[in-house]
């Protein structure tokens, strides 16, 4: 069984791709180092060992897209945060860099209705883009500071590309839909 899953895995193209991606991107911003974005993840970090490598990379691009979403909110969309927030937007680039997705939590603690949903668009498009893209990635962690490393990203124009469409979608719906503070 496991055989025919990692065939059918590594066959992917097109919608089905597209339509994992979307999934896995999103289950990694759903709750933020929760259950869900841990279930995710350890799918896709089981799926390595057996050669399959481009849910890590949507699971990983969908997991930085969240507090680098924030982080470039509070800068474009000032207004939109608290002075505490624009402040812990640089600690979230910082975190959301490294594949930190828990530094969107106190973003999302705060206005949970407006900001999570923002965060889940960004990254199941970063993770749909990914697998749509042909990215992968045989390494389970490490953000922005794997993609230096040799073979470590196949596609890495496509890697990048996904994770700045997912952050401009996740930057652009918290800053189009969250209200003013106060």
């Amino acid at each position: 069984m496991l055989s025919a899953l990692t065939t059918c895995l590594k066959g992917m193209q097109g919608a089905s791709a597209l339509v994992l991606g979307l999934v896995l991107g999103g289950m990694m911003a759903v709750d933020m180092g929760g259950p869900i974005n841990k279930a995710a993840y350890a799918s896709a970090a089981a799926l390595l060992s057996s050669g399959v490598d481009a849910p890590m990379a949507a699971v990983m691009l969908g997991g930085m897209t969240p507090p680098l979403g924030l982080a470039l909110a509070t800068r474009r969309f000032p207004a939109r945060f608290t002075q505490a927030e624009r402040e812990a937007g640089g600690a979230a680039a910082v975190l959301g860099a490294a594949f930190i997705t828990e530094g969107a939590i106190p973003f999302a603690a705060a206005d949970p209705l407006r900001v999570i949903p923002s965060l889940v668009a960004g990254s199941a498009v970063a993770g749909a883009l990914a697998l749509t893209l042909g990215v992968t990635l045989k390494v389970p962690h490490g953000g922005l500071f794997v993609l230096p490393i040799p073979n470590a990203v196949t596609n890495l124009p496509g890697a990048v590309l996904a994770l700045a469409a997912g952050t401009l979608v996740t930057a652009l719906t918290v800053g189009l839909i969250k209200k003013r503070p106060g």
